[in-house]
């Protein structure tokens, strides 16, 4: 898609560092170097070694997203997918340089990227020898751990190697740690190291992202994905059919197992690792969820133990349609994997980045879930298997009409949800799964049934009805079920419904077909009667405005029913017509 919200794309970025800055007041702006960095600067350079990264702006939250205690000390930002120049890159190093500690500066490996910060680094140490200073204390390490694309040859023929991805994050997340807890430039640089050299990325994308002020670069099919995608709109190394999720996700996992760098590192060993599952920007979370679960197994069934698993948004290509999955390798030594982990572990205070919450394990509560055991034991019943066969046919009939009239005043799902609820009753019925015997244990039963299968607002309506329902017959001696008597149980389930919903008959629901049935059969005992009210209750709404439920938001449609009602309609037709 290529709409975005823009006042103008040559001020986006720094727009957008300003709203960061705003929601983050520990943060400030040098909006003409567009570099971001924390308020109390001045203590932190006299307590720990800084660190700094920065790129191109679009891939937020990465970087300035991750300024804050625990991880980065400051970011530099370019324009949109390119690289921050020399000059803003110097100025971030002179303003966070700690003269007491040193400073590192991390890096993804792009190539503007390492020849501006390169620079930037050598000009600061050349600024400093003009000075008659003593030489500073910096280290660079440089990120790469995409193993999407991979040229064998690199490491024979110096090539520029694979590109960095969202490990760069965990990369400062955990020298970010072991400097806030001290550690010397040194070993703060010793265990950024280890990371980029342990740290395997790969990513895939449904599609380009398009950019801001430019439009898409190119589009895949719609049934298409692109596996190794950069976070640029860079190409990936194939372009295939769309697989499902159970299939693609472990795929990714053993293309990083696999792969030659990954390899060479872990020497054909199994171990622990952190997972990172990433949003390149346009990924729903439900389906994060589905990914992360997905990575987490296909992991273990490569072999190894994801002791720590991140999942979230840390370092998108805009809003690409896509997720990467990072494995980083523990150590294998107790202590150094102890170490290890307590770094990852280590708090960071940034918007960026979630820190785990730790609670002791207390043992489950599965059984105070399950609720109270039932002693039920189903039963057949004749005349109840005939109404619940003669209600589902109706249903059955009915969809269509009801389907059409709800795509017309609401989201079109009404017709298809009570053909479940009505599908799973009938099918419970016919394999004898109900105690037909016990009316008040049957609607209960029922009741769950719906709720299972229906879903949703018209369901949890039903569903009240069905528990209040139940709850009256409890007070009512089954051979003493009358036709008056049902409709008083009726208007008292009804009670029970209205202590949870506004809807009363006028508001154009099903309650304008189901209180008049209720109340015509108590007052009469006729169910043809009442059948007839429900009816004439139902066709009422077509005249009447929407006052709840989604039809609220859409224009009235002149003679045209309340799906809801017109629905509930064939469940009593099909009832009184069994019962007849």
């Amino acid at each position: 898609m290529s709409k975005h919200f823009l006042t103008d794309p040559k001020t986006l970025v720094k727009d957008s560092l300003h709203g960061l800055v705003v929601s983050n007041p520990h943060l400030v702006l040098d909006e003409a170097q567009k570099v971001i960095y924390p308020k109390n600067l001045s203590v932190v350079r006299q307590k720990q070694v800084t660190l700094f990264c920065g790129g191109g702006s679009g891939h937020e939250p990465a970087h300035a997203g991750f300024v804050g205690p625990g991880m980065l000390t400051a970011s530099v930002s370019g324009h949109v997918f390119a690289s921050p120049t020399s000059p803003q890159v110097l100025s971030c190093l002179r303003r966070i340089y700690s003269t007491d500690h040193g400073t590192l500066v991390v890096i993804k490996n792009y190539t503007g990227d390492v020849l501006n910060f390169g620079r930037a680094v050598e000009r600061f140490k050349s600024e400093r020898a003009n000075a008659r200073k003593p030489p500073p204390h910096i280290a660079m390490v440089v990120v790469d751990d995409d193993v999407g694309v991979v040229n064998p040859n690199d490491d024979a023929e110096g090539g520029v190697g694979r590109r960095g991805l969202a490990g760069t994050v965990l990369v400062y997340k955990i020298a970010g740690a072991m400097a806030v807890m001290g550690g010397t430039l040194d070993k703060v640089k010793e265990l950024a190291e280890y990371t980029v050299k342990h740290t395997f990325t790969i990513g895939c994308a449904l599609n380009a992202a398009s950019v801001p002020g430019i439009g898409m670069p190119r589009s895949l099919e719609d049934n298409e994905m692109e596996i190794g995608m950069g976070i640029h709109n860079e190409p990936g190394f194939e372009t295939k059919t769309i697989e499902p999720a159970r299939v693609l996700v472990p795929s990714l996992v053993r293309h990083i197992v696999d792969s030659l760098p990954f390899k060479k590192v872990s020497g054909g060993k199994t171990g622990r690792v952190v997972l990172l599952v990433n949003n390149l920007g346009a990924t729903s979370n439900i389906e994060m969820g589905l990914v992360t679960k997905l990575a987490t197994e296909a992991t273990r069934d490569a072999g190894f133990d994801p002791v720590r698993i991140f999942s979230g948004t840390y370092m998108t290509g805009l809003a690409m349609p896509g997720i990467s999955i990072t494995l980083t390798l523990v150590p294998d030594g107790e202590i150094e994997g102890a170490r290890f982990l307590a770094l990852v572990d280590q708090p960071a205070f940034c918007s960026g980045w979630t820190n785990h919450t730790h609670v002791e394990d207390a043992g489950c509560t599965d059984e105070a879930a399950q609720g109270p055991a039932t002693h039920v034991m189903p039963a057949r019943d004749a005349q109840w298997e005939s109404v619940i066969s003669t209600a589902y046919h109706s249903v059955v009939s009915a969809e269509p009409e009801v389907t059409h009239l709800d795509q017309v005043m609401g989201d079109g799902d009404c017709g298809q949800v009570l053909l479940s609820g009505a599908t799973a009753i009938f099918e419970a019925s016919s394999s004898a799964q109900l105690p037909l015997n016990d009316p008040p244990a049957a609607l209960a039963r029922i009741s769950s049934l719906v709720e299972d299968a229906m879903g949703g607002t018209s369901g949890i309506i039903y569903c009240l009805f069905l528990d209040g329902l139940a709850q009256q017959l409890h007070h009512v001696d089954s051979s003493a079920l009358t036709p008056r008597v049902w409709g008083k149980t009726m208007l008292g389930a009804l009670e029970t419904l209205y202590q949870y919903t506004t809807a009363r008959p006028g508001h154009r629901t099903l309650i304008d077909a189901l209180e008049p049935f209720a109340r015509t059969l108590e007052s009469t005992g006729s169910l043809a009667e009442a059948l007839e009210a429900a009816i004439k209750g139902a066709d009422d709404t077509k005249h009447m405005l929407p006052k709840r439920g989604r039809a609220v938001y859409v224009q009235q449609k002149e003679n045209l029913a309340d799906a809801g009602a017109v629905g509930l309609i064939s469940v009593l037709k099909g009832i009184v017509s069994a019962l007849q």
